[in-house]
């Protein structure tokens, strides 16, 4: 999703939401869905563009999710809503329309669903159908889908994945498949790559799918060996700030291909098949700078996701604050993907009381994060807006998040 919808709506709780949004299904639809189901958006603690190096990451679920009602068609004569669409027909409904309107709609048959045949926000619910229609013994009937979503649209918190997620869980639900949480993963994963055409990691499905409340998910993304990592950030007087700086990102935009291709080159070039093979302390000098400098930072960005989990294991959340710091630095300097707006973020959130802070996400735009006391948390909102007026940039969404329960049904 490249568009921004607007802000999240906080304390809306879950329960409220999936009633609202099971009403509103009836109101599009004509009858009732099956069920709702939700999934929620990431932040990337530490651990960036390591996914897809077969790497480690830290992520946490948040509190916003995508919200999806779901009803399976029952054969081409079950309702006049249905018209003459028929049972093989999916029709998605969105309640984020970008022009304004009431909804916003999209449908598509599948037989011979192919990736470009579904575009904008339908292609991420599309392409999870692709994917499990391609399974052995697995036939994906015709459905309703209604979404609703608090996960702000280009803003590197994972919008469209949890869309994604929000698909396959409901699907998995109602159609019995069995599949476990991996499973869904990579099959996610897939949808991404393969259908969206944006070539990912695994590491948002699997927050938005394995996270839980109070934790973060230390992932082993070339084994997906997981780990539930206490986050006490209330407990210790703590609080995560996401500084959206409002200036969107996109995946298939060409930088992030780029940086992924880079990584591969410097794999090859240093005779390993993935910079997880790599040492931090290899001899880099035989690569051209720009790959040097790309390799430097996933290398040392996964020796990063180690000593944060070692502090967290400790107990220590406030002592994860200069290795957010370093991971920023990295991002900036040697991946090249912050932007003034993101360094401004961080920079302001810092000077301010922040114990740490970083971009989180892709990059290119997006978001930082700040690990702030909670008793400086206002004060550092309001640093941060004040030195995005005096910059003359557009206003930063700066809101709490904390650790919240990974996907599952809502209704």
């Amino acid at each position: 999703m490249t568009r921004r919808q607007t802000a999240p709506r906080p304390g809306h709780d879950d329960a409220a939401r999936a009633e609202e949004l099971s009403l509103r299904f009836a109101e599009v639809y004509g009858y009732a869905p099956d069920g709702v189901w939700r999934a929620p958006g990431r932040v990337n603690l530490i651990g960036e563009h390591t996914d897809y190096n077969d790497g480690f990451v830290l992520p946490f679920a948040i509190d916003r999710s995508a919200m999806v009602a779901v009803r399976l068609r029952r054969g081409a004569a079950q309702g006049a809503g249905q018209g003459p669409a028929g049972h093989d027909v999916v029709d998605l409904a969105s309640t984020w329309a970008p022009d304004g309107s009431d909804l916003v709609r999209d449908r598509f048959r599948m037989p011979g669903l192919a990736p470009g045949a579904v575009s904008g926000w339908g292609a991420y619910p599309a392409g999870v159908v692709h994917v499990l229609a391609g399974l052995d013994g697995v036939a994906v009937p015709g459905f309703e889908l209604l979404l609703d979503s608090t996960v702000p649209v280009g803003a590197g918190l994972s919008s469209s994945h949890a869309v994604e997620v929000a698909t396959i869980v409901a699907l998995d639900d109602l159609l019995d498949l069995g599949l476990g949480r991996p499973e869904m993963a990579r099959l996610t994963q897939r949808a991404e790559n393969e259908f969206v055409g944006v070539p990912t990691g695994i590491m948002d499905q699997s927050a938005s799918l394995r996270g839980r409340a109070g934790a973060a998910l230390f992932l082993d993304c070339r084994t997906q060996e997981a780990e539930l990592v206490p986050l006490p950030v209330a407990e210790q007087g703590l609080t995560v700030l996401v500084i959206d700086t409002r200036v969107a990102h996109s995946h298939s935009d060409g930088g992030y291909g780029a940086r992924r291709a880079s990584c591969a080159h410097g794999a090859a070039a240093l005779g390993a098949a993935s910079l997880r093979d790599v040492p931090e302390q290899s001899d880099l000098t035989g690569l051209d700078e720009e790959t040097a400098r790309r390799v430097r930072h996933v290398l040392s960005e996964n020796r990063r996701v180690l000593q944060t989990v070692e502090r967290l294991r400790a107990g220590d959340v406030a002592g994860i604050g200069e290795l957010l710091v370093a991971s920023h630095t990295s991002l900036r300097d040697d991946y090249e993907v912050s932007c003034p707006e993101l360094d401004l973020a961080v920079d302001a959130a810092l000077a301010a009381g922040a114990v740490g802070a970083r971009m989180t996400g892709g990059g290119f735009g997006g978001s930082a994060i700040a690990l702030v006391p909670a008793t400086r948390a206002e004060h550092v909102r309001n640093a941060v807006a004040e030195a995005f007026a005096a910059a003359g940039r557009r206003a930063p969404d700066v809101f709490a998040v904390v650790p919240g329960e990974g996907a599952g049904r809502a209704r």
